[in-house]
Parts: structure tokens; C-alpha cells; sequence
């Protein structure tokens, strides 16, 4: 086999024309004005297209399967479909062009065509919920118009092959979805293009073997554009080996449409499932795939209020399947805030890799870096970072989407290493890569040029750090987070401003609440539980009083340099007054200020952690963390960064929580720029002032 690197990089053509079907297909929706919303039209349009689609492919052979049902309606459905030439068919003699022949049975008829089509397409229509608008279109006149110009629109294979019809969908939903959220819909193709010829690349050529099965799978697959493009591209290398798809969409719309494409390019669509990822079983159980690619929507709730039924008990059942089988079963290592499911979509795609399988998966820029260290985004990283799966991380440029203008970064995975690239991370920052659109699409004014899309795969496979690449051991992500104290040193003072101070702390706040308890007080009448409360109220204002007397029987000009010592002075001043210690302490502390010539409070109780350490009480109030990365001795660390500022610094280091890890990409190519000088921005001032000026005196004399 020759190699299929030399090939490299594949691309489709960049000037499809789309746009006389494309506004074909726009002014129809214009006919609906009247009879729908202009948000949806996509509901009437959207079906139509595909339907329009479908019939092409079949006419030609049309009339034979009709023939062969007709002789015989139990016809045995894989016979009708070889008669077709794809796995789906339509039984009815009617089409688009024909239905026009009776205008008064237009609706009758066009039930007939839908319900002769085979349970595949029946599937499709079900999912866009095309029945439902028959009657709207037919009782407001327009079923007919649109049937007629869906007609005249030329969508055979044999005119518009997959790709263009591809770029079609993308550019019809984009005007229909102008407020989607981002990844929703189509990832622009010179993206998918982008991150196809990345995960080629540096692929194993044992996948590439004859008659080898790639599987390519995208577990949030839109209307299956990536897949689309990935076979395209493979199929460029001419290796021999076979691809099948398999794609997973939870959206009706777009599984629908998913599944229609699908179908027209004779793929097998039973691998192409609707189904959530996050929350149903998985429809592939068997398969583990070649490659993974997939652009899963972003902030998309996966717990909480905001999350669909069933999901995060689904996501919490994986999670723990996973811990209890020390990871032999599940997928999620740990679970994400409930906010944002964008993790979650990465360790399937990383469970569903075969040994030597690639994965290319989009995001943005909250799962570098979200979450503290004990958060599921750092454990994540974490496991990711220590099984060595990333391989490089690429940013992209901003304004890229039709319906976002975010900067993306595409993460690329590998389970099977090249020997120069185990333990490292690559970063590539290609913001700056970018041509601009001639014009905008929705909020999309950029775009990857066929230059720009090979330079970036040059920087990938030199794999040799410039100012525009990064590389890295994969411990520099890895860190350590320890607790760091400062030793008890507090000095306490019982003044009218300390006892003041006292007021705040919780216990005593409690007990009484001066709005409650004007509320209570001016109600009526009151309630036998709202008169408990009021009394309740009374009680601790009594009581809260009390305290405070106590306290001001020691007012005095001394303080107190040994905070048990204070303590204890503050016990003696309550007395008989029950308070717990531990509210005895919190007094204490509220009355006393950290202070390096007070007294270091000693002990001959064992160590322990975030309290004592050989022999000293440290101060809980004092209680900061540091982050330690694994590669860097923590002694080393604090000698720079901590013991400089505080030299009497303890730290702790907890096994169970202080381990996580974090990607700051954007920090490792930071370039500092000064501001301008103040002398430079008043000359600017005033020459806006002047230019200002001469404007006003032009309108003046107009």
C-alpha cells in the first residue's frame, strides 16, 4: 500500500454553488407569510426539502417498484428496496409533479404519497412532524403552491452529489437557526475538513489495511455532516478499506434529516440512531470505533433543574458504575458541574475508541480550565492527562459559527501514541489563521482558507515548538494543591467596637432578628406558630443581651498578647451564661485581630492536618492554598513564592483532594503589550477634538 500520508492533506472544492437553490428554496418560505410565523416556516420547508430530495433519488426506477407492489403488496421489503436501489421506497403512484394533476384532492393525495413510503422514511417524517402541518398548509391554501415549487427544484444525485447537497442543509437550517445554540446545528466544512486531516494524519496505517472496517462515529451528530465529510475524505485515499458511520442525535429535527442523508447516500441508516448519549444505553455496545468526531453543544445541562427527565440520574448510575468497577465498566470518571455536559461527551467518545482509535472533538474554553481542584473538570483532565489520551489541543479564531462567534478549540485524542509524542501535549494556536468572508453568515465572518488549513497541519506534524506551538510533558497540567497556614498569633482586645464586632458572629446573630421580629410584632392577627416565633425572638434578644453585658464587664485598655489565654478570659466573662466552646472560640476570634508580635500558641497534642503541626496551632483564618504542579518540588516552590512574603508558613497536603489538573492554553502564549503612554493618548484626544471641530464647523455652513 502506498502511504497514505503523502496524500495529505485532503480537500473539498471551496467554491460549491449553492446559492440558486438555495434562494429557490427561501422564497418558498415567503408563500407561507400569512398562515406561519416566520420562526416556522422551518417547519413546513425543512420537511420538504428532504421529501423533495428522497423522491429524486427514487424516480428513476419509480415506476418498477410501484409495478412490483401493485402485483403484489406483500412484497417482501428488501426485494422492493433492491428494486429501488436504496434502502428505502414509495409505493404510491403519486409524486411531487403528479399531485398537481387534482388540486381539490391536493391533501387526500399527498397523505397517500407520505404513507407509501417505506418505514424508514415514515420514521423521518414522524420525527419532523410533517403530518401536523399538512392541514395547516391545505386549510390555508398554500399546500398546493408549495408542492408545485418543491417540485421545480432539481435535487436528483445524479445534479447535486452528497457534498453539495450537504452544503445545502447546512446553509438552510442556518437561516432557520440564526439563534441556536452553538453546536446545535452544522460545524462549518473547512472546520470538519480541518479536524478530518488532523486525526488522518498521524493515524496508525494498520487502520488502512484492504478490506479493513473503519468505524467513524460523532455521538452528537447534528444532521451527520461530519460523518459525511470524514467518508468523503477517507474514500479520497483510495486505501481499500471500508467505512461505515454511525451517528447519534437525540434532536427530532436533525436526526431526521441525519437519517434522510443517509439514506440518499446508501448508507446503512439502522447505525444512524436517535438517541440521547448522555442519558439511553449505548446503541453500539459492540463496536468500539476507529475514529471519533464531533462538535457536542456547549453549556448544555446535563443536572439540575435545566436538564432533561432522566439524564443526570442516568449520568450518576455511569459514574458510579465506573468507580465500583475501578473503571472496567462505564465511562465517566467523574461528573462535570451539572452545567455544562461537554466532559461528559469527551469520555464517551474516549470509551468508544478501539485500541488505536483517534478522536477530534470541538469545544470551548470552559473545559480547559472550570472547576477547583477536587471539581469533576479537574478529575477529568486529571484521567486524561495521566492515561497520556490528549495528544494536542488547537485554537481556533473567533466569529467561525453561524450562530456563536467564540473562539473553539478542537481536542485531539489518541489511545496509541507515536513514541515521539507519548507523554506530551502539543498546543497550536492558529487564532491568527483566518481569511475573511467576502459576507457574513449569520455570525460567522471567517473562515478556513486551503492555506491556512495546511499550515496548521504543518505545525501539528513537525511537532516542533515555534512561536505558534507549544509542547509539553503532561505532568506540566498536573498539580498538587496544598493548604497553607499561618501560626496562631492573634492579640484580642474587649472594647465597645470588638463587642461590636461580636454581634456578627452567627450564633449570636440568631437569636435575634430585628426585621423578622418587626414583622411578627406588627402582624395581625398572628398565627400560634408565628406567636412562637415572636416569642422565640424575645428570648434571644434576652439572651443575646446578656451576652453582650457579660462581655462589656471586662472592657479594658489591655489586651491580650495569648489568644487560650483570651479564651479562657472570655469563658470567665459569660460565666454561667451557657454558650458552647466552640461558640466561646468563635467570639474570641471575632474580637481579636492576627497580630506577628502576639504569642505562638504551642501544644503537646499530636499533629494534625489544617490544625497542628510540631507542636504549633495554627490559625484556621489564615487558610490559603497554593497549586503545585507535579513537576516542580513543593519545597522549592514555597521557597520562592510562599516564604518570601509569609517565612512562618505551614502547608498540608490532603491524598484524596489535592490532586487535579488544569490547561491555562491561552496563558503559554500570552505576549505582553504596554499600554500607550499617557502623552501618546492626549495627542490622540485632541486631534478626535479637532477632527470633531472641523466636522461642526463644516454642518455650520451647509
Amino acid at each position: 500500500m502506498s502511504n497514505f500520508k503523502e496524500k495529505l492533506p485532503l480537500f473539498q472544492s471551496n467554491d460549491v454553488q449553492i446559492s440558486n437553490v438555495v434562494n429557490a428554496v427561501w422564497s418558498i418560505a415567503n408563500t407561507l407569510r400569512g398562515a406561519y410565523r416566520a420562526d416556522k416556516y422551518r417547519d413546513v420547508i425543512i420537511p420538504m426539502f428532504v421529501l423533495t430530495r428522497l423522491e429524486a433519488a427514487l424516480l428513476p426506477t419509480k415506476d418498477e417498484v410501484v409495478a412490483l407492489y401493485k402485483s403484489n403488496p406483500n412484497t417482501p421489503e428488501k426485494v422492493l428496496e433492491n428494486k429501488s436501489g436504496y434502502k428505502y421506497y414509495n409505493t404510491s403512484s403519486f409524486t411531487l409533479e403528479n399531485l398537481q394533476n387534482d388540486p381539490n384532492a391536493i391533501e387526500e393525495n399527498f397523505i397517500a404519497y407520505l404513507d407509501g413510503y417505506s418505514c424508514r422514511v415514515k420514521d423521518i417524517i414522524e420525527n419532523l412532524k410533517f403530518k401536523e402541518q399538512v392541514r395547516t398548509l391545505a386549510q390555508s391554501g398554500r399546500l398546493f403552491t408549495v408542492i408545485k415549487k418543491f417540485s421545480q427544484i432539481d435535487l436528483s444525485p445524479s445534479s447535486v452529489d452528497s457534498m453539495v447537497m450537504g452544503y445545502m442543509f447546512e446553509d438552510i437550517i442556518r437561516r432557520f437557526s440564526e439563534n441556536e445554540e452553538a453546536g446545535s446545528h452544522y460545524t462549518p466544512r473547512e472546520v470538519i475538513a480541518l479536524m478530518v486531516n488532523l486525526l488522518l494524519i498521524e493515524a496508525d496505517e494498520e487502520l488502512f489495511v484492504d478490506k479493513k472496517e473503519l468505524k467513524i462515529l460523532d455521538m452528537a451528530a447534528g444532521t451527520g455532516g461530519m460523518l459525511a465529510t470524514a467518508k468523503s475524505y477517507i474514500r479520497k485515499l483510495d486505501t481499500g478499506a471500508t467505512v461505515r458511520l454511525f451517528g447519534q442525535e437525540v434532536l427530532p429535527e436533525t436526526f431526521g434529516i441525519g437519517q434522510a442523508d443517509m439514506l440518499i447516500r446508501q448508507e446503512d441508516s439502522d447505525y444512524f440512531v436517535k438517541t440521547d448519549t448522555l442519558k439511553d444505553p449505548d446503541p453500539f455496545p459492540d463496536k468500539k470505533m476507529s475514529f471519533v468526531i464531533a462538535n457536542p453543544p456547549f453549556g448544555q445541562s446535563w443536572g439540575g433543574k435545566d436538564a432533561d427527565d432522566g439524564v443526570e440520574d442516568a449520568v450518576k448510575r455511569d459514574h458510579n458504575l465506573f468507580e465500583s468497577t475501578e473503571g472496567q465498566q462505564g465511562r465517566f470518571v467523574a461528573t462535570p458541574g451539572t452545567g455544562d455536559a461537554q466532559l461528559l461527551f469527551h469520555l464517551h467518545g474516549l470509551a468508544k475508541l478501539e485500541e488505536n482509535g483517534r478522536a477530534a472533538i470541538i469545544s470551548n474554553g470552559s473545559p480547559l480550565f472550570s472547576g477547583g481542584t477536587s471539581s469533576g473538570e479537574s478529575q477529568i483532565r486529571r484521567y486524561i492527562l495521566e492515561n497520556d489520551l490528549l495528544e494536542a489541543i488547537i485554537a481556533l479564531p473567533g466569529q467561525f459559527f453561524y450562530n456563536t462567534g467564540i473562539g473553539i478549540y478542537i481536542w485531539i485524542y489518541n489511545k496509541n501514541k507515536s513514541p515521539e509524542r507519548q507523554n506530551k501535549v502539543q498546543f497550536i494556536d492558529a487564532t491568527e489563521e483566518f481569511v475573511p468572508l467576502r459576507k457574513s453568515l449569520g455570525q460567522k465572518r471567517r473562515e478556513l482558507s486551503q492555506d491556512n488549513i495546511r499550515q496548521i497541519l504543518k505545525w501539528y506534524d513537525d511537532f516542533k515548538e515555534n512561536d505558534h506551538v507549544k509542547i509539553f510533558d503532561k505532568n506540566e497540567f498536573l498539580y498538587r494543591e496544598y493548604t497553607v497556614m499561618q501560626p496562631l498569633q492573634r492579640r484580642g482586645w474587649i472594647t465597645e467596637e470588638t463587642i461590636d464586632k461580636a454581634k456578627s458572629v452567627p450564633f449570636l446573630a440568631k437569636l435575634f432578628d430585628e426585621y423578622q421580629y418587626q414583622e411578627l410584632l406588627e402582624m395581625e392577627p398572628r398565627s400560634a406558630k408565628d406567636e412562637k416565633k415572636l416569642q422565640g425572638f424575645e428570648a434571644g434578644k434576652a439572651k443575646q443581651e446578656v451576652i453582650l453585658d457579660a462581655l462589656r464587664e471586662g472592657i479594658t485598655d489591655d489586651s491580650f498578647p495569648n489568644f487560650e489565654s483570651f479564651v479562657q478570659v472570655i469563658k470567665d466573662l459569660l460565666g454561667d451564661i451557657k454558650v458552647t466552646p466552640a461558640n466561646i472560640n468563635a467570639l474570641a476570634l471575632a474580637m481579636s485581630e492576627m497580630d506577628k508580635t502576639a504569642e505562638v500558641i504551642r501544644t503537646k497534642k499530636k499533629d494534625k492536618p489544617n490544625e497542628i503541626a510540631g507542636g504549633i496551632v495554627y490559625d484556621k483564618t489564615t487558610k490559603d492554598s497554593e497549586i503545585v504542579k507535579l513537576t516542580e518540588d513543593v519545597e522549592d516552590y514555597f521557597a520562592r513564592e510562599v516564604y518570601p512574603h509569609v517565612p512562618d508558613a505551614h502547608y498540608w497536603f490532603d491524598e484524596e483532594k489535592g490532586y487535579g489538573a488544569e490547561i491555562p492554553f491561552t496563558r503559554y502564549f500570552y505576549k505582553y503589550q504596554a499600554p500607550e503612554s499617557a502623552e501618546k493618548l492626549l495627542e490622540e484626544f485632541y486631534d478626535l477634538e479637532a477632527e470633531l471641530q472641523t466636522l461642526l464647523e463644516e454642518l455650520k455652513h451647509d
